[in-house]
């Protein structure tokens, strides 16, 4: 696979003057009925049906993702909102300064010249080579096009979510939403670019306590969660602490990056204990080695309390999605580590319906059944107690210091606009 040769952009393009900090989001979405709502797995489901939506949007487009790269799924993508933004729909994209770092300036350029609105979440230099903003990432994946129809998940826009990538392609999921839930999803999207919306009345603001699990006499029910450094720093975690204590016959996570803290652990035990079918599946084959050796030292703990945990050893496992009994699913960007449960901006759309559950359960099930390996008591690493006590070490010291080093003055996150430098023709757009 070929690009065209990049010019590395460098965050001293993006000016530094002070600009507009995020909007600060005091809003807690309930449930919404009636919607349509289809999985998409890797890849090869989300991209086309992701740029079909954008190349016939009319009004509007919203665009957030943490990764976007100058390969042939970023290039395409590129030329869709060119396109959009010349016959005059109203195109904004927020990129993570992080995850999309090493973007050209020229890629970036192109977007502007177009009239695309294109913002970076905490853009930072690089010091001494070495780029500065590893915490508090724009990590969610959301597209709303027209506000009426959304798409959520963990799939970036890069060719490794691809099978032709090779043996590193990821196994990913995302959701296609259509419905009443796309006008939260839409009024959330909004709020996050900065963008002027009606105010939600003091009954739409309240915090919603409504059991997660609770009867519903339709299907297509869907609600928007996410997690954020004001008022949400614990609501994904908190959802899924409280299905877990109230599941009844199965739960079922795909997690890619899975280190949770010792509460959502003790959840996952006791759901075991009682009785409930509990299956993990983690990464085997991790794109990063520390994710797995961080997993593994939870094994004991659960696998002594009959968790089932099955290693994906295909490729690497990126997705991030849960079910629970046969009503209840879950999928969006947050993993089950210090990172997403504690730093990033995430992002989930949790799903009350039984057709999805079943269709995600039996995708799921042929993954566990068929490509991965199941973990056993004697293949967790010895010195089960040592492991797990500087596993515990390990998550506290990763969850609250980048949270103390996020006090300081050396590091705001803030989402600015991108202007593309001026007087060069090495920038101009291509």
């Amino acid at each position: 696979m070929s690009t065209r040769p990049m010019e590395k952009t460098t965050m001293e393009h993006i000016p530094a003057p002070p600009t507009r900090e995020p909007t600060a989001v005091d809003v807690e979405y309930g449930w919404q009925g009636s919607n349509r709502v289809e999985l998409l797995e890797n890849g090869e489901e989300y991209f086309p049906r992701v740029f079909e939506a954008l190349r016939r949007a009319q009004s509007e487009i919203l665009l957030e993702t943490f990764i976007l790269f100058e390969d042939k799924v970023g290039n395409e993508l590129q030329q869709i909102l060119i396109e959009a933004a010349q016959r005059g729909v109203r195109t904004t994209v927020s990129l993570d300064g992080f995850g999309c770092g090493e973007l050209s300036t020229g890629f970036l350029t192109a977007l502007t010249a177009a009239g695309v609105h294109l913002q970076m979440f905490d853009p930072a230099p690089k010091r001494l080579g070495i780029r500065t903003n590893w915490f508090r990432r724009l990590h969610r994946k959301i597209v709303v096009v027209d506000g009426s129809i959304a798409f959520v998940g963990g799939i970036n826009f890069s060719a490794d979510h691809l099978a032709d990538f090779g043996p590193e392609a990821k196994q990913d999921y995302s959701v296609e939403v259509q419905g009443p839930a796309v006008a939260d999803i839409h009024h959330f999207a909004l709020l996050q670019c900065g963008r002027p919306v009606r105010a939600k009345y003091w009954w739409q603001r309240r915090r919603l306590r409504r059991s997660e699990l609770a009867f519903s006499d339709h299907d297509g029910q869907v609600r928007l969660v996410y997690r954020d450094n004001g008022e949400h720093p614990t609501d994904i975690e908190e959802v899924y602490r409280q299905v877990l204590r109230q599941a009844q016959r199965r739960v079922v996570i795909a997690n890619a990056y899975f280190f949770p803290g010792f509460r959502l652990l003790r959840e996952i035990r006791n759901a075991s204990r009682r009785g409930v079918e509990v299956r993990l599946i983690l990464q085997g084959q991790p794109d990063m080695l520390v994710a797995k050796l961080a997993a593994r030292m939870t094994y004991d703990y659960l696998l002594k309390s009959g968790v089932k945990i099955y290693e994906y050893c295909d490729r690497p496992l990126h997705g991030k999605v849960a079910l629970v009994d046969e009503d209840w699913s879950t999928v969006g960007s947050s993993n089950l580590d210090p990172l997403s449960l504690s730093m990033n901006l995430e992002a989930n759309v949790l799903i009350r319906d039984r057709g999805f559950n079943r269709h995600l359960f039996d995708r799921l099930e042929d993954l566990s059944d068929n490509h991965c390996k199941i973990m056993s008591c004697d293949l967790t690493p010895r010195g089960r107690v040592w492991h797990m006590t500087i596993g515990f070490l390990v998550f506290h010291f990763l969850r609250h210091f980048p949270a103390w080093a996020g006090w300081l003055p050396a590091h705001k996150p803030r989402l600015k606009p991108f202007h593309p430098p001026t007087g060069s023709a090495d920038h101009e757009p291509r």
